[in-house]
């Protein structure tokens, strides 16, 4: 649908009180994270070791060195097939000259926005193919996993910890991902006297942590389905999470195309693709009751 005097009046002049109030959106937590992000226009190759060279070995004076062959392995993104997100949105010419502020400018935000937004809710998911959308955090393969099989718990966290631990992750760069709820309930955790075992020191920034680590707050990390689902939270590491991005959300103006209308378009258009180079630098808590 064009957007059109009649459609968007709070923009015209008609009602200079009014101003364009962008709605509170989520910003791109995922890419503000800190993963590796690697600028290619096609498909992106990653060599990386494979395991450990076996059996080294003790070798004494003037003895023989064995000799041990090195395994290679590769990490392949954003292959051809890979799509992008893309949109367009119209708009009069009238509305154009008529709005009280810049309308170009106003909707390349707004159209910037939600497709971040759109990026970022796939990169946190559970779904994707890898081949024509990008896999989400969840359906990595090879990543570690803590069931809960309950409500979330600061020993069920403890246990990713460990298992983040046991598998030489670097735990200074640890963050959680969670659901608010998640967070919010485990604020809420108290001991015998009555008092938060999660207290904000006042001395400190104003991140949220638990055992250390940075929290992601997102609505973005999804449920299961079906009847009874449960949550799901993450501990990651995510210098070790690469991004394959082929265009950052860029923005065209079309002022031909729709000529013949009077109206200009806007077009926004982005690829991205992501995967682990070390699985064991996620680990997953899943089957958290709703």
């Amino acid at each position: 649908m064009t957007v059109k005097t009649s459609t968007a009046p709070e923009l015209t002049a008609e009602q200079v009180a009014k101003i364009l109030v962008q709605p509170l959106e989520e910003r791109s937590q995922f890419l503000a994270a800190g993963p590796h992000i690697f600028d290619t226009a096609g498909p992106l190759r990653l060599p990386k070791a494979g395991g450990p060279i076996a059996d080294p070995g003790w070798t004494g004076e003037s003895e023989q060195i064995p000799e041990r062959d090195a395994d290679f392995d590769e990490l392949h993104l954003l292959p051809s097939t890979m799509k992008s997100v893309k949109v367009i949105t119209r708009y009069s010419n009238e509305l154009a000259r008529q709005s009280v502020v810049s309308l170009d400018a106003a909707l390349k935000s707004r159209l910037v926005t939600d497709v971040a937004a759109k990026v970022d809710a796939q990169l946190f998911s559970a779904t994707g193919d890898g081949v024509t959308t990008p896999k989400g955090m969840f359906a990595w393969a090879g990543t570690q996993e803590v069931v809960v099989g309950g409500a979330l718990t600061l020993d069920h966290l403890l246990d990713a910890w460990g298992k983040a631990l046991s598998a030489n992750v670097n735990m200074s760069s640890l963050k959680w991902v969670m659901q608010p709820g998640d967070f919010v309930a485990l604020r809420k955790i108290k001991d015998t006297s009555g008092h938060y075992l999660l207290t904000p020191d006042p001395t400190k920034d104003g991140v949220f942590r638990v055992w250390g680590s940075e929290v992601i707050i997102t609505s973005r990390v999804p449920n299961t389905g079906g009847a009874t689902p449960t949550g799901r939270a993450a501990l990651v590491d995510f210098a070790e999470i690469a991004v394959a991005r082929d265009l950052a959300p860029s923005v065209k103006i079309l002022t031909e195309r729709y000529a013949d209308f009077d109206e200009q378009g806007i077009r926004v258009v982005t690829r991205y693709d992501a995967a682990p180079m070390n699985p064991a630098a996620v680990v997953k808590l899943t089957g958290i009751a709703r």
